[in-house]
């Protein structure tokens, strides 16, 4: 790879977070992103001990101006190679049944959670070809549970799943690959937002995903691209899924 450059959506907490940890423990210079800018800042402060290029912008990744200052922002680093959009919105909390989910929050959680990371894609895929680059979509198990109130924020991690699959069997004679990625439960404040007042201790940190990760970049991006992976589990396996 002739760039060795990540960008990392919502990463001023929880996941998204961890994962800029540890790529910046493997050498990669960083483009981080989020709306709030205090915390954001805080993330690319903690992350200076690992001597490598940390950019942080603010902003919104449902704004068209917001992807594109954050492609620019890669490119002033030389280049990109990873991709990982981890930026999601839940819509309301407390969450509600499908039946009553109000529609324009529903638009807004598609806006986050699936257009905006295949607007993210489409823009940075001159470098991602130009250098073998892997996109990393999360999902959640609720893509497929069906949880009664968990209908409006799974419809978009089901959808999004379907787009990297797609995305992996469109792009693999370019050289870019792929993969879907379930985090599982974890003790964050998105997860506490859908469970107002009610104790989440029992879920682990986002660090439990770490094995996963360092899984994952050990393993050649065209095999594992087009899986969907769970990164909770004991043991992950290169499925290609494409068709």
């Amino acid at each position: 790879m002739a760039a060795k450059v990540a960008i990392i959506t919502g990463a001023s907490r929880g996941l998204g977070e961890v994962v800029a940890r540890f790529l910046a423990g493997q050498g990669y210079a960083l483009v981080l992103t989020a709306r709030h800018a205090e915390p954001l800042q805080k993330v690319a402060l903690a992350l200076s001990s690992f001597n490598v290029p940390v950019q942080t912008v603010v902003g919104d990744v449902a704004d068209a101006a917001h992807r594109a200052t954050v492609i620019e922002a890669a490119h002033a680093l030389g280049g990109l190679s990873v991709l990982v959009n981890n930026a999601s919105d839940l819509g309301v909390s407390p969450l509600l049944p499908l039946a009553d989910f109000p529609l324009d929050a529903l638009e807004r959680v598609f806006k986050i959670n699936v257009v905006a990371p295949i607007a993210l894609t489409q823009a940075a895929l001159p470098a991602l070809k130009a250098n073998g680059g892997l996109v990393i979509n999360l999902s959640s198990d609720a893509a497929k549970g069906g949880y009664p109130t968990w209908g409006g924020y799974g419809l978009t991690k089901a959808a999004l799943d379907l787009a990297s699959l797609t995305l992996a069997n469109e792009l693999s004679d370019a050289g870019v690959s792929v993969v879907s990625v379930d985090p599982g439960d974890m003790r964050t404040v998105m997860h506490q937002d859908a469970f107002p007042g009610e104790d989440i201790s029992d879920r682990p940190l986002p660090d439990v995903t770490v094995p996963f990760w360092a899984w994952l970049f050990g393993q050649d991006r065209a095999a594992v691209s087009g899986g969907r992976y769970a990164a909770q589990a004991q043991n992950w396996e290169a499925v290609n899924e494409t068709v």
